[in-house]
């Protein structure tokens, strides 16, 4: 599995399935975590709606209350990147693949402290299972 962190605090792994398969599997293990699925947003359906077409691409919103507040409360800034985002998309390939904010990037962004970015860890351990073949 290829893990690739851009200079722009964004890691980028293979989906390798396709992406509404992908987004399914992801939002399936967000849920099963007890984590609330705040919005699944399908760009290319909103495009097609606006008679442009676009890849496949959706963004899963999530996060936990107790886990994100904290974060809110230690730097209110942090709401700008919180709740949670991954980005599930189709590259002109085929490929699929999620994206999402590293978490030594958003708390460089906010300074926020060490001890607090667990919970930010998390989002990494459900994109490598929901990735995993």
């Amino acid at each position: 599995m290829s893990t690739q962190t851009a200079d722009n605090g964004i890691v980028t792994l293979r989906a390798h399935r396709p992406v509404e398969e992908a987004a399914d599997k992801l939002a399936a293990l967000i849920e099963a975590k007890n984590i609330i699925l705040f919005a699944r947003i399908n760009f290319a359906a909103d495009a097609q709606h606006a008679g442009l077409a676009m890849n496949p691409s959706q963004l899963l919103v999530f996060g936990n209350p107790r886990a994100g507040t904290p974060l809110m409360q230690a730097a209110p800034t942090a709401a700008l990147d919180l709740p949670l985002k991954v980005l599930v998309w189709q590259d002109d390939d085929g490929e699929a693949w999620f994206s999402y904010n590293a978490t030594h990037y958003l708390q460089t962004r906010h300074g926020l402290p060490a001890d607090l970015m667990k919970a930010v860890d998390a989002v990494a351990a459900l994109v490598q299972a929901a990735a995993a073949d």
